[in-house]
C-alpha cells in the first residue's frame, strides 16, 4: 500500500465507473493532489479482459459485491441477485460491455427534472463524444475519436445477427446504422466497449494512465465507512485498511463514487438520510434527506428462446475442447469469439402508440443461456432480452445496521405498477411476433421460452414473475434535483444538500434511469461534472438531429399497417 499523506485536495470514493473518470480529469491539473479509495482488488483476471468471459465475475465473489435484494413482493417474492464490481473499474470491470447511451429526450428530461438547461442532450452530447474512441464510426456528429473508452462493432460472424435485425424490420419496424446515433428506435448492430478484443474498462482507459501521475494515489482494498465532518462541512473520511484505520483529510472536496448501493450507504452512515431511520440504527442526523436510497430504479428483463435448427451459434463454440484454441487466439491476437461480448445486434421499439421514443429493448444472443452464462440450455438456440426501459416502480437501499461491513438491504419492487406489468406483456407478445419473421425461418425450431403453453395475458404475467431478472442497472438513490425538491439529494452539480465540501458523482445521481444501459452515460455525467469539479468552461452545446418515428401519437410502430400487438 502507498504512503497515505494526512491531506489531499480531493478523496474520491469508489474507483468504478465515475471514480476512475474523476481520478484521471482532476489529476490532469499538476497541483492537485487526489486521494482515490477502493474496497476491491486490482483487476489482475483474465476473465475480466476478454470479452467473451464477462459472466465469470459476476458468479463469484472475488471481484463482485453479490448483493440481493429483499424478497421482491410483485414477482413471487423472490430474492434478486445484483453483482457490482468490487475491483478496479468497478462495473465496467464486469459488466456486459454493451455501449448504448440512451435517448436524447432522455437528457432533455433531465433538464426538466434537475430544472437546468445543462443537462439536455446538446449538453450531454459533447461529453459522451469526448470520452469516446470509435474510428469504426466516427468522427461524426454523434461519435467522437481518441477519447479513453474504446468503442467497436463485433464482426456479426454469425448470420443470426442479421437475421434477428431484418425480422425486426420485416416486423415493421426501423432499421438504424446506429443505435446511439438519430435513431435509436430500430433494429442494428449493437456496440461494445471493447477496444483491439479487450474490455475497456475506466481501469484501463482512465486509471491506468493516471496512475502514471505523482498527484495521483491509489489505495484499493480499504473500506470508507464514514465522512468526516466539521460542523457541516465534509474534511476527510475514515477508512479501514489492511494495515489499520486511517482518516486521510480532504482540504476542497469528498467525492462519493461508489454506485447506486454504496454511495446512499455511505451518506446514510455519516449521518445524512431519513433522520428517523437514521436514529433507529444509532446514528445521530446531520441532515434530514429523505430522498437518500430512495428512488431506485432498474430494467427488468426476460429472455424469450428459440430452438436452432443450425450449428451456427455459440453453444458448439463454448464447448470445453474448444475453450483452450479460442483463449489462446484472444491472448495472442486478440480476435476470435473470445474478442466479443456476443451482444452484436440490438434493438428498441414502442410498445404501443402514444409512446414518443422507444419503451423497450432488445439484445440478441445467439445462445440460449443467462445473462451470468448459468442454466445454458443444452441444445443449439438463440435469444432476446426484452424489457422496459422506463418503469414506474420504485424502490429502495436502506441500512442493514450501522456497521459499514454490513451490506445495505435493497428493493426494486419490479411490477408494482399495472402498466410496468402491461409494459412486459407487450414486450413479450411483440418479441414474438419479431421472432417468428420469415428471415429467422431458417433457424427458427420452435420456441423454448415462454414456450407454446404461455399464451394467455395470464399465463405470460406469471412466467415473467418467475424468470424476470435484473438488467444490472440500479440507479438515482441520490437524485439530483433542486434544494426546493424533498426527494433531492444532491445539485445539478453533484453537492450534496445541506452540507458543504460534498459530491456523489456516479449513477446514484441520475433523477430518473435512461432508456439503455448505464455504464456510457454514468462516464459521460463524470466526465461532464469532472470540468464543473474543476471551475473549467463547459463543452459547448452540440445539435445533433434526432429522429423520432412520425406519427407515433397514434402508430406503434414505423412502418406497418398491422394492429397493435399482434401476435403469431
Amino acid at each position: 500500500m502507498p504512503a497515505l499523506k494526512s491531506r489531499y485536495d480531493y478523496i474520491i470514493v469508489g474507483a468504478g465507473s465515475a471514480g476512475c473518470v474523476l481520478a484521471n480529469r482532476l489529476t490532469e491539473d499538476p497541483d492537485v493532489s487526489v486521494l482515490l479509495i477502493e474496497a476491491g482488488w486490482r483487476d489482475w483476471s483474465l476473465y475480466i479482459h476478454m470479452p467473451a468471459t464477462f459472466a465469470w465475475p459476476l458468479k463469484t465473489k472475488t471481484f463482485n459485491w453479490a448483493y440481493e435484494t429483499e424478497p421482491e413482493p410483485h414477482v413471487d417474492g423472490r430474492r434478486m441477485y445484483q453483482p457490482r464490481g468490487k475491483v478496479w473499474g468497478g462495473s465496467s470491470s464486469v459488466n456486459g460491455m454493451c455501449y448504448i447511451r440512451g435517448h436524447a429526450l432522455d437528457y432533455d428530461r433531465w433538464a426538466e427534472q434537475t430544472r437546468d438547461p445543462s443537462w439536455d442532450y446538446a449538453h450531454c452530447l459533447p461529453y459522451f463524444k469526448k470520452s469516446e474512441d470509435f474510428p469504426q464510426v466516427g468522427p461524426n456528429p454523434y461519435h467522437g475519436v481518441g477519447g479513453p473508452t474504446k468503442v467497436t462493432r463485433g464482426t456479426r460472424w454469425t448470420p443470426l445477427y442479421d437475421a434477428f435485425i431484418e425480422a425486426g424490420v420485416q416486423a415493421g419496424y426501423r432499421r438504424t446504422d446506429d443505435l446511439n446515433g438519430e435513431s435509436q428506435e430500430g433494429f442494428g448492430p449493437m456496440d461494445m466497449s471493447v477496444g483491439k478484443g479487450r474490455r475497456s474498462s475506466t481501469a484501463v482507459g482512465y486509471l491506468r494512465p493516471a496512475l502514471k501521475r505523482r498527484n495521483l494515489t491509489l489505495i484499493d482494498r480499504a473500506l470508507v465507512g464514514r465522512v468526516l465532518f466539521e460542523g457541516r462541512t465534509a474534511v476527510g473520511v475514515e477508512l479501514k485498511a489492511p494495515d489499520g484505520t486511517k482518516r486521510p483529510r480532504a482540504t476542497r472536496e469528498v467525492i462519493l463514487a461508489g454506485g447506486a448501493f454504496n454511495s446512499p450507504h455511505l451518506l446514510m452512515l455519516s449521518g445524512i438520510g431519513d433522520a428517523d431511520a437514521l436514529r433507529e440504527h444509532g446514528i445521530d442526523p446531520l441532515v434530514d434527506l429523505k430522498g437518500v436510497g430512495a428512488n431506485l430504479q432498474d430494467h427488468p428483463e426476460v429472455y424469450v428462446q428459440y430452438r436452432c435448427k443450425t450449428a451456427e451459434t455459440l453453444y458448439g463454440v463454448l464447448k470445453p475442447q474448444n475453450q483452450l484454441r479460442i483463449g489462446l487466439e484472444w491472448l495472442l491476437r486478440g480476435t476470435g469469439p473470445g474478442a466479443t461480448n456476443h451482444f452484436e445486434a440490438g434493438g428498441f421499439i414502442r410498445s404501443e402508440p402514444g409512446v414518443k421514443h422507444p419503451n423497450i429493448q432488445y439484445h440478441f444472443l445467439p445462445v440460449a443461456a443467462a445473462y451470468d452464462g448459468s442454466g445454458m440450455q443444452d441444445m443449439h438456440g438463440y435469444q432476446a432480452h426484452v424489457g422496459p426501459m422506463r418503469p414506474e416502480s420504485r424502490g429502495w437501499v436502506r441500512l442493514r445496521s450501522a456497521d459499514p461491513r454490513d451490506k445495505v438491504r435493497i428493493q426494486f419492487n419490479y411490477f408494482s405498477t399495472e402498466r410496468d406489468r402491461r409494459e412486459m406483456r407487450d414486450g413479450i407478445k411483440l418479441t414474438r411476433e419479431i421472432m417468428t419473421q420469415p428471415a429467422l425461418a431458417p433457424f427458427n425450431d420452435g420456441e423454448v421460452a415462454p414456450g407454446p403453453d404461455v399464451r394467455t395475458d395470464a399465463e405470460i404475467d406469471a412466467w415473467a414473475r418467475q424468470l424476470v431478472e435484473s438488467a444490472y442497472h440500479p440507479s438515482c438513490t441520490c437524485a439530483m434535483g433542486p434544494d426546493s425538491d424533498p426527494m433531492a439529494v444532491v445539485s445539478p452539480a453533484g453537492r450534496v444538500h445541506g452540507v458543504e465540501g460534498l459530491r456523489v458523482v456516479d449513477a446514484a445521481i441520475m433523477p430518473s434511469i435512461v432508456s439503455g444501459n448505464l455504464n456510457a452515460p454514468t462516464i459521460m455525467l463524470a466526465e461532464k461534472l469532472a470540468d464543473v469539479i474543476r471551475g473549467r468552461t463547459p463543452l459547448p452545446p452540440e445539435a445533433a438531429p434526432v429522429s423520432l418515428v412520425e406519427g407515433w401519437e397514434t402508430r406503434q410502430r414505423s412502418r406497418s399497417d398491422r394492429p397493435f400487438n399482434a401476435t403469431p
